[in-house]
């Protein structure tokens, strides 16, 4: 059963439920985020030892600015409005930006003495690294337990450096996915794969139809890269497992370690296949990773592997589920179809600054309200889309509010079967956001092996 939160509760006290919200309300405390108090999900670390000083605080004149990676249009409309009622019940006003290099503003930022208030970290690596400086402050213990009360552990656990939480969940995305069309695998006799040898069986059988089995683009500014690097991990974690996946994402396997090369070797023998790939910018590394939405709905392709956040990259109109011309998604295949691993992602916020309007706003990004206001205002502006690209794994969000595609996302969010969170999101900002992605993409461009590319990525991962 959803839970009914302390924020609904108040809200409604208030009459702020039912309609648009608009202006800035003269609050004199936030409403409580939570779901109630009580102790941590196990799986989160401990808080700070103190209290965040919410309680009874007057937020009138202040301001919080928030700094993520998402800057959309789509995105960034449903974020701020749903950040926008939250500022118009509490009093505080929130700005934010998103980029598309944030990897690199952040980190100049932080060196420069003017970090954001709130950063949304999409990769838990880099948010540990600036809590192990001291940059980032853990959490006060009431909103550590009025956020766990909203979240599964595994997810809680992902903004735990060294057993100290620091960060929340607030965005989950399901990596392990295959867009395509259902109507045209139907046409050509295709059928979904189960295994992961089925799947290179049905690209090769594409290719021999003279059909083009992928769309393929990993180009993303100064995150270029990064597409091949999810490929990867997903071969690691279905061919050798989440024992030493994990591993890999601790350095206690080397990067360079055998079947880390066989993987990366593999994809790149996958994408250098003679017509195997469509790359709409003229080459993968010079096609960008959100330009093969059209190019599948055009037939340039039959099957796209992406994240469950790349729906938002679909125009306005794009019609979801069997129906003739309609797109969908199958699983991407293990190796044994008695497991379901799933490769996974999202954004941690994590506070610079220690201030009781920074901890309501974090508190706010945990809750299930800000849950539903952002998938709300996602699919008001996707146009009433089955899929908006945006995800929550949030205990008490509101079910409706997702179509049963969303929903079947979600679903395999909660059953995964083991749920690994990104890899180069978890390791070092040298590695994770720096040599990965470099070393990825000459290898894609075909100016070293495979053996190079990681004999490099391992000699740049930190002494200390």
């Amino acid at each position: 059963m959803r839970k009914r939160s302390k924020a609904l509760t108040t809200l409604a006290a208030f009459g702020l439920i039912g309609g648009a919200i608009a202006g800035t309300a003269g609050a004199s405390a936030p409403p409580d985020t939570g779901a109630g108090g009580g102790e941590a999900a196990p799986g989160a670390g401990v808080g700070r030892g103190s209290d965040s000083g919410i309680e009874g605080a007057d937020f009138s004149g202040t301001t919080v600015t928030v700094f993520g990676p998402e800057n959309a249009a789509t995105d960034v409309g449903a974020i701020t409005t749903a950040l926008g009622e939250f500022s118009a019940s509490s009093g505080i006003h929130i700005d934010y930006t998103g980029a598309r290099d944030f990897e690199e503003q952040i980190n100049a930022q932080v060196e420069s003495g003017n970090p954001p208030d709130i950063a949304n970290f999409p990769q838990p690596g880099k948010m540990a690294g600036f809590a192990r400086s001291g940059d980032v402050q853990a959490l006060p213990d009431d909103v550590l337990a009025n956020v766990s009360a909203n979240w599964d552990p595994k997810w809680m656990a992902f903004g735990n450096v060294d057993g100290t939480q620091y960060a929340i969940p607030n965005k989950n995305d399901d990596k392990s996915i295959v867009w395509y069309i259902p109507s045209t695998f139907a046409e050509y006799g295709y059928t979904v794969p189960t295994t992961l040898d089925e799947f290179y069986a049905l690209t090769d059988q594409m290719i021999a139809d003279g059909h083009t089995p992928l769309c393929v683009g990993i180009e993303s500014g100064p995150a270029t890269g990064w597409p091949f690097t999810d490929w990867v991990e997903e071969l690691v974690l279905r061919n050798q497992g989440i024992d030493y996946y994990n591993q890999w994402v601790n350095h206690e396997v080397p990067f360079n370690d055998p079947p880390i090369v066989e993987a990366m070797q593999t994809v790149a023998d996958l994408w250098a296949k003679p017509d195997a790939v469509y790359a709409d910018g003229g080459t993968i590394a010079a096609t960008p990773f959100q330009a093969n939405a059209q190019p599948l709905l055009d037939g340039d392709c039959m099957m796209h592997r992406q994240a469950s956040f790349f729906a938002s990259f679909f125009p306005p109109g794009t019609a979801y589920g069997d129906a003739d011309g309609a797109v969908s998604t199958f699983y991407f295949p293990a190796a044994d179809p008695s497991t379901q691993p799933v490769l996974v992602a999202g954004t941690l916020p994590a506070a610079f600054r220690d201030a009781p309007e920074v901890w309501a706003v974090m508190q706010y990004f945990g809750s299930p309200e800000y849950a539903d206001a952002r998938q709300r205002n996602q699919k008001l502006l996707q146009g009433g889309a089955d899929a908006s690209g945006f995800l929550s794994a949030n205990l008490n969000a509101d079910p409706s509010l997702y179509s049963p595609l969303e929903q079947a996302f979600r679903d395999v969010l909660a059953n995964a079967s083991p749920a690994a969170f990104d890899a180069s999101d978890q390791m070092p900002n040298e590695v994770g956001s720096g040599t990965f992605w470099s070393e990825a993409t000459s290898l894609v461009n075909g100016d070293e092996d495979a053996q190079t590319a990681a004999d490099n990525i391992e000699a740049s991962w930190p002494t200390s």
